[in-house]
């Protein structure tokens, strides 16, 4: 990875969370490093030095910060592999492992002893793994308890406790309060044991928030069944696997009409999914961005649309199957290949709407199939193989399609899949991995909206924008769908 010192200074204003651990910034008037989310006042852009390593930097004699611990930072840290541990196990504590099967099973998942695990995990985050577990429980459930109405029962199982008599006194130990005293008189007037179809939540962003030009992208690539933008509602069907146990429903996000939040319902089967649902919305909506710093690296291409995000992927391999059936077609073209994809492989699901009938496949259903049934929804074989390539290489964990993998891995996993180029792998790493800094330079929108016929010109341009280029590329084809 290049170090231009213009780019990452723009990166370390900003305390983007996205580019920790992918280079560290040293100071010469204090001879200190830091990662790029510490939360001191930023040095002078003269007195900084940005290396790609923790080693590189001590290495020309500075020492580490006290503050934000560059020991800690995902990426390219010293203690890397023990970061990585920790993050994994707390994943994993989402999906209720340690819940379920104790400390041991989930050490044993992560080929480790439970007591490397155990000092990995204090190194990391503090504390235990079983009081980081307990911590986001008890915090889900008091955000639960303010937010919903969900009975106190329910509240407890869909946080995670074994028993409501656990949750009750361990409620009271931490908050000093009982449960049904955080909530108070609810909102609704609903009698408390009340039946719940749907859980509300509001999600803060930094404004401005382009809502209308991010729904509208949604909108054209929505796969029928499976999602759809209704007036200013952008709703989808979701399944998630837990515990081995797969949940099914839907969510429904639009833009609060008062505050600088997003409301989101989801339906009650997904109670007990919560945290990975939120994080998902998150990251489908690009909240982690920081429009401030994204205009001033793009400088007039973003003055037309403030405050634009980068779509990001509810589903990493959903939205990667998409992208592959989008190759050399329209958008138009690509939704009806994609719906037929969803309807013919997919499975049927109740919700209150009607546009909403069907579950996505997963990759381990796709990977079972033949590239000639995928071929005969109306797509070139080879492009079919590529599908079952990527769902093999998904099923099987050699690609892991979320924010936070590691990019370039990643993306070299991508591009040795059949059928997969750089404009796939680019448009794959801006939406599934929410990768910021992603240019898909040989896409013809691009080239278009820049005046440029050669992919070289049109990736010597872009780097003005790093390392902010997938906003860039939206700002881009935004030009266009003003024509």
């Amino acid at each position: 990875m290049t170090l231009d010192s213009r780019i990452w200074y723009r990166a370390l204003r900003a305390r983007d969370a996205r580019f920790d651990g992918r280079f560290f910034v040293a100071v010469s008037s204090t001879r200190i490093y830091c990662r790029p989310v510490c939360t001191v006042k930023p040095p002078k852009r003269e007195n900084c030095r940005f290396f790609p390593s923790a080693a590189a930097a001590e290495s020309s004699g500075y020492r580490p910060c006290l503050r934000c611990r560059p020991e800690l930072a995902p990426g390219n840290a010293s203690v890397d592999a023990t970061t990585r541990l920790a993050q994994a196990a707390a994943s994993m504590m989402e999906d209720r492992t340690l819940d379920k099967n104790g400390l041991d099973t989930l050490a044993a998942r992560l080929g480790v002893t439970d007591r490397h695990l155990r000092r990995a995990f204090g190194a990391e985050f503090g504390v235990s793994p079983v009081e980081f577990a307990q911590t986001q429980r008890l915090l889900l459930a008091k955000r639960l308890l303010t937010d919903t109405v969900l009975p106190v029962t329910e509240v407890a199982f869909a946080s995670g406790f074994g028993s409501v008599r656990r949750f009750n006194a361990l409620f009271k130990q931490r908050y000093r309060l009982r449960p049904g005293q955080l909530r108070g008189q609810r909102r609704s007037g609903a009698p408390l044991n009340a039946a719940v179809d749907v859980l509300k939540f509001e999600l803060s962003f930094r404004p401005p928030f382009d809502w209308s030009a991010v729904s509208a992208f949604l909108g054209v690539r929505a796969i029928a069944g499976v999602e759809t933008v209704e007036g200013s509602c952008y709703r989808r069907t979701v399944r998630i696997l837990t515990d081995g146990k797969e949940h099914a429903g839907w969510i429904a996000v639009e833009m609060s009409p008062k505050k600088p939040t997003l409301r989101v319902a989801v339906s009650a089967s997904l109670a007990k999914t919560l945290p990975p649902v939120l994080s998902r919305v998150k990251a489908l909506m690009d909240l982690a961005c920081h429009p401030a710093e994204v205009a001033q690296a793009l400088g007039a291409l973003a003055k037309r649309h403030p405050g634009l995000r980068v779509p990001g992927a509810f589903d990493g391999f959903e939205m990667a199957v998409r992208a592959i059936l989008g190759q050399q077609v329209t958008v138009a073209a690509a939704h009806t290949v994609a719906g037929r994809f969803a309807a013919t492989f997919g499975d049927p699901i109740e919700t209150p709407f009607a546009s909403l009938t069907t579950l996505f496949p997963t990759a381990m259903r796709v990977a079972a199939l033949s590239p000639g049934r995928i071929a005969r929804l109306g797509m070139p074989g080879a492009r079919a193989r590529t599908v079952v390539a990527l769902a093999r290489a998904v099923a099987d964990g050699r690609l892991v399609l979320m924010p936070n993998v590691d990019i370039e891995a990643t993306l070299d996993g991508l591009r040795a899949l059949p059928g997969v180029g750089e404009w796939t792998a680019q448009y794959i790493a801006m939406r599934a991995l929410s990768w910021p800094d992603a240019f898909p330079h040989t896409d013809l929108g691009v080239m278009k909206a820049l005046g440029e016929t050669g992919a070289r010109r049109v990736l010597a341009a872009s780097e003005a924008w790093r390392p902010w280029r997938a906003y860039a590329v939206m700002h881009l084809w935004q030009s266009l769908a003003k024509e």
